[in-house]
């Protein structure tokens, strides 16, 4: 069978040599039967049967192509034929297609394999090695970054408000919720609670000035410490600053010293997540405080925080201990001011 059944009947002019030391001699090349028949140009006699798929080129892309049967010294064929040498050429691409390949399959996984190893570097790896930073990132260092990140929310809001019984007070309050390490008021109106890394709870001094019960601020606080069990503030903080910082906490135990620049404003402007009611409602009952004050100091009608209203774990009677002792209360009211 020809190689090419459109080349069956292609002939050209060609220069053969048999050997190194062999004469040069016009030949006519054709195509046999997966060979290339060389014969003498005048005889027609054959000279010689070279197996297409064993042919040899020596000078790709020049000009006259050259040829040898095998790697082994000895025959050699000078084509200047432009039809004849795009034939060869292409019986032997097409021969090169039906080989196997044992090799490019394994190319092909490799490739594949590389690829997909990008692909998780660049989607997978990033989130990783935030969630591992915030995982082993101990207690002291939160509490520093924490403070940290306090630094930068005052620059937008002033100081915290500080005094002798409303500090008292705060502590009293943080000890009643058993969940903030720390509460801090600031001059602002946060309408909400913020929790920071290292169990700081912020409240702005809108939660206490304006209310007549401590159970608003309680509430608000209540809601920010459910909402971080869900959502760590550390890893919510490097997945803001990037994986670039989150590494260089992993390995130098600290944050780059502008990676927090902005992220008070962002923790301004993004609202505050309100939990849904059933566990919210359970984080009541769980630290003995009513959520009625808290769910109309977020709709005063009352309208969409009915659940909260309603299944108040209090309703109709008192908690098992006040949120705070007047005193304590009236001094937290006065902590901006004094």
């Amino acid at each position: 069978m020809t190689a090419l059944s459109e080349y069956e009947r292609l002939e050209a002019p060609a220069i053969w040599r048999e050997s190194p030391d062999a004469q040069r001699q016009e030949v006519i090349v054709a195509f046999g039967d997966a060979t290339l028949v060389i014969s003498d140009d005048r005889s027609a006699k054959a000279l010689a049967h070279w197996s297409l798929p064993a042919m040899i080129r020596r000078n790709p892309g020049k000009r006259p192509a050259v040829y040898t049967p095998s790697t082994e010294p000895g025959e050699e064929l000078e084509i200047e034929d432009e039809t004849m040498i795009a034939a060869i050429e292409k019986v032997h691409a097409l021969i090169d297609a039906r080989r196997p390949h044992p090799g490019r399959l394994r190319a092909i996984l490799t490739g594949a394999a590389v690829i997909l190893g990008l692909g998780a570097a660049v989607f997978w790896l990033p989130g990783a090695l935030i969630d591992h930073a915030a995982r082993v990132a101990p207690p002291p260092k939160r509490v520093e970054i924490g403070q940290r990140v306090l630094a930068e929310l005052t620059t937008l809001t002033g100081s915290p408000c500080r005094s002798s019984a409303g500090d008292a007070a705060l502590k009293a309050l943080a000890t009643r919720l058993q969940g903030p390490a720390q509460i801090v008021v600031l001059p602002d109106a946060l309408k909400g609670a913020r929790r920071l890394p290292g169990r700081i709870a912020v409240i702005g001094q809108d939660a206490i000035d304006g209310p007549d019960t401590p159970e608003i601020a309680a509430g608000h606080i209540i809601a920010a410490e459910l909402d971080s069990l869900g959502r760590d503030p550390l890893r919510d903080l490097l997945r803001w600053t990037g994986p670039v910082a989150a590494f260089k906490l992993l390995t130098t135990g600290n944050l780059p010293e502008d990676a927090l620049k902005g992220y008070g404003q962002k923790l301004l402007t993004d609202a505050v997540p309100r939990p849904e009611d059933e566990p919210l409602l359970e984080a009541f009952a769980r630290v003995g405080v009513s959520s009625t004050p808290y769910a109309f100091a977020l709709d005063p009608s009352g309208e969409s925080v009915l659940g909260l209203i309603e299944a108040d774990p209090f309703k109709g009677s008192p908690a098992p201990q006040p949120v705070l002792e007047d005193a304590q209360w009236i001094a937290l009211q006065a902590i901006c001011t004094d």
